[in-house]
C-alpha cells in the first residue's frame, strides 16, 4: 500500500506539465498556491491592507504554510521514487540540498524557526517570497536557459578567470601609479581592487567614488570600463549561442520523441490476427519504417534511442546455423521499473524474463504469456553482459555475487519473490539455441541431461506432481500447432548459480524454467498458438489465485484502436 503510495506521488511530483494526467491538476494547484502566497506577501506590505484584511492575510499565509510543509515532506520522502540518486538517508540529504531541495526548505520549513529562535517574521517574510522560485521547476523556459548555461559552464568560468585576472593585474598598477599622488585615497591594494570591481556593477554603495587623477591611472580607468563591458558581453554572447544550440536540440528531440511514438503506432497498425484474437507485430523491420514513415537509418537509430520503449535487434542473431544476413528490426518492451517492467496481478503465478534485452522475441513472447495467462510479471530489459553501457554490464540469469550486489537485481529478485508462498510458481522463461533442431520448448526443473524421472533428487520444484501433470497437459496442446516439448533431453543440469536455483533456495514456492526456441519466438507463426496454449495449461493447472481462464479482454480490438494499447506504448496519455 505505501510503495503504491509512493510511486503515486512520484508522478504527482514528476513536474511535467504536459503529461495530460490526472496529476497535473496537483501541479497547478500547487503553483496556483505559490502565486497566492507570493501575493499574499506583497499585500501585507501595504499598512492600510495589513490593517484592514490583516487576519484574512494570516490565515492564507498559515493555510499555504502548512499546505507546503506536507507537501515538501512527501516530496522528500517519495524523493527515492523520482530519481534513484536519493535514496536512502543521505539520499535524501542529498535532494534536501539540491536547488529545488533548498529553495523548498527555506521557503517552508523555517516558519517553525521562529518557535524555537527569536527570529524576526520580516526576515521569515523575505524567506516565504522564496516560494516564487519553486515555479522554476515548472517552466520550460527555465530548465532550457539552465542547460544553455550548464553547456557552456566551462567557457564560461574561462572567461570570468582571464577577465577577473587581468582586473587584478590593472588593479595593482592602478595603485602604483595613483599612491604616489593621492597616498591618502589609494592607500593600498585593496583600495584599488575594491575600486575595479566595483566599476563592474557601477559602484550602487558609493565606496569606491575616487577617480584616478593621473593619466596613467585615467587609461587603466579606461581599461577597466573595457573589462566592464566585456564581462557581461562575452557570458552573453556565450549563452546566447549555447541558447540557440539547446533551442534546436530541443526540436530535434522533440522530432525523435514523434518518430519513436510513430513507430510505436505503426507496431500497431501492423498488427494480425491469430488464435481469435489480435496481436500488435512482434518487429517492425527498418526497410518497413524507411518506406511507410520516411525515416533514414540514422533517424531510426536516434529515435528508438529517444524512447523509452523501443529497442533494435538484429534477428540474425537468433539463426543457429547457415549463413547470417543482418535483419536489423525495431521491437516494443514495456518499463516501469529501473531494471525493466513489474506487473503485479494477484496471482499464484510469476512469469520471469530474466534477460529481454539479450534474448531475440524473449520480451515479446513472455508480456504476452503473462497478460493472457493473468499471471504476475518481471521482467530485466536492461541489464546485459554485452550491454553498450559500462553500469549496466551485468546478466540476471546468473545470479553471481557480483549480480547480486547490484540494487537492480536485488530490486528484480524482491519483485519476484515478495508474497510468494507454498503452492506458487515461479516460470523463469528464457530463449535458447540449443533446442536447434530437436523441440521447441523444454522443460527445466533441476535434472541432468537425459534425465528421465520427474522424482529425482535436487530439483527446484518440490511439487512435482503437478510438474508431471503440466508436462503431460502442455505436450498435446503444444503438438496440436506441430510443436515440440521435452525435459532435460538437450539442456544441461542448471548450475548452482542460475536465477532459478537462486530463486529456490530462497523462497518455498516452486520453481520452473522452460527455455523456448529462438526460432519459434522469432521465425515461426506459430508462436501465438504457443503462448495461447502454453498460457491456458499454466493457467489451468497453476492458478489458485485468480479465477480460471484466459484473459483475452485487451486482444479484442485491434491494438491500434485499443486505447489499452495506445496508453501502455505512450501513443497516447
Amino acid at each position: 500500500m505505501m510503495k503504491k503510495l509512493k510511486q503515486a506521488l512520484a508522478q504527482v511530483f514528476d513536474d511535467n506539465l504536459r503529461t495530460k494526467q490526472w496529476q497535473n491538476w496537483v501541479d497547478y494547484v500547487i503553483i496556483g498556491l505559490i502565486i497566492v502566497s507570493t501575493v499574499e506577501v506583497f499585500l501585507s506590505t501595504f499598512d492600510s491592507v495589513a490593517n484592514r484584511y490583516g487576519d484574512w492575510l494570516r490565515a492564507v499565509d498559515l493555510f499555504t504554510t502548512i499546505f507546503f510543509t506536507i507537501e515538501v515532506t512527501l516530496r522528500i520522502w517519495c524523493a527515492d521514487i523520482i530519481d534513484p540518486k536519493y535514496k536512502g538517508f543521505w539520499g535524501r540529504v542529498r535532494y534536501c540540498f539540491s536547488f529545488y531541495g533548498l529553495i523548498d526548505i527555506l521557503s517552508t520549513y523555517t516558519f517553525y524557526i521562529a518557535f524555537l529562535l527569536p527570529i524576526p517574521y520580516s526576515m521569515l517574510k523575505a524567506l516565504r517570497i522564496a516560494r516564487l522560485m519553486r515555479v522554476f521547476r515548472y517552466l520550460k523556459a527555465f530548465r532550457i536557459l539552465s542547460k544553455a548555461i550548464g553547456n557552456k559552464r566551462r567557457e564560461l568560468l574561462v572567461s570570468l578567470e582571464f577577465l577577473g585576472i587581468v582586473t587584478l593585474i590593472l588593479s595593482f598598477i592602478l595603485y602604483f601609479v595613483e599612491h604616489e599622488v593621492q597616498p591618502e585615497v589609494y592607500e593600498n591594494g585593496w583600495t584599488s581592487v575594491v575600486w575595479a570591481f566595483a566599476q563592474y556593477i557601477g559602484d550602487p554603495g558609493g565606496f569606491a567614488d575616487m577617480p584616478p587623477i593621473t593619466l596613467a591611472g585615467q587609461i587603466i580607468a579606461c581599461l577597466v570600463g573595457i573589462l566592464g563591458i566585456a564581462i557581461f558581453a562575452v557570458p552573453a554572447g556565450l549563452v546566447g549561442s549555447s541558447f540557440s544550440d539547446v533551442m534546436e536540440d530541443e526540436k530535434k528531440e522533440q522530432e525523435l520523441k514523434d518518430n519513436a511514438v510513430a513507430i510505436n503506432e505503426m507496431m500497431l497498425v501492423k498488427s494480425l490476427q491469430r488464435e481469435g484474437i489480435y496481436w500488435p507485430a512482434r518487429n517492425i523491420s527498418f526497410g518497413d519504417l524507411t518506406l511507410k514513415l520516411n525515416l533514414t537509418v540514422e533517424e531510426i537509430i536516434k529515435s528508438v534511442a529517444a524512447s523509452t520503449n523501443l529497442r533494435i535487434k538484429n534477428l540474425a542473431a537468433a539463426i543457429a546455423e547457415g549463413p547470417k544476413t543482418d535483419m536489423m528490426v525495431v521491437n516494443q518492451y514495456c518499463v516501469n521499473e529501473e531494471y525493466g517492467s513489474h506487473v503485479e496481478r494477484g496471482s499464484s503465478v510469476t512469469i520471469v524474463n530474466p534477460i529481454g534485452v539479450g534474448d531475440n522475441g524473449l520480451s515479446y513472447f513472455d508480456w504476452h504469456l503473462a497478460q493472457l495467462g493473468g499471471f504476475n510479471y518481471v521482467a530485466n530489459e536492461f541489464y546485459s553482459m554485452q550491454h553498450h553501457d559500462r553500469t549496466k554490464r551485468c546478466t540476471f540469469y546468473s545470479a553471481t555475487a557480483n549480480t547480486q550486489a547490484n540494487p537492480a537485481f536485488q530490486r528484480f529478485a524482491n519483485h519476484i519473490l515478495e508474497g510468494r508462498s507454498k503452492g506458487d510458481w515461479i516460470i523463469v522463461v528464457v530463449g535458447e539455441q540449443r533446442v536447434k533442431n530437436k523441440t521447441d520448448v523444454h522443460f527445466e526443473f533441476g535434472g541432468d541431461t537425459g534425465e528421465q524421472s520427474f522424482d529425482f533428487e535436487g530439483g527446484i520444484a518440490p511439487d512435482r506432481t503437478t510438474v508431471r501433470k503440466l508436462y503431460d497437459d502442455m505436450q498435446p496442446a503444444l503438438q496440436k500447432a506441430g510443436l515440440t516439448i521435452d525435459a532435460h533431453q538437450v539442456q544441461p543440469r542448471l548450475s548452482d548459480t542460475t536465477l532459478a536455483r537462486y530463486l529456490q533456495s530462497r523462497t518455498d514456492a516452486n520453481v520452473l524454467q522452460l527455455s523456448v526456441s529462438y526460432k519459434l519466438m522469432v521465425f515461426d507463426n506459430e508462436v501465438y498458438s504457443a503462448i495461447v496454449n502454453i498460457a491456458d495449461v499454466l493457467n489451468r493447472d497453476l492458478e489458485r489465485n485468480r479465477p480460471k481462464g484466459l484473459h483475452t479482454e485487451e486482444y479484442m480490438v485491434r491494438p491500434d484502436n485499443s486505447p489499452y494499447w495506445k496508453k501502455l506504448y505512450g501513443i497516447e496519455k
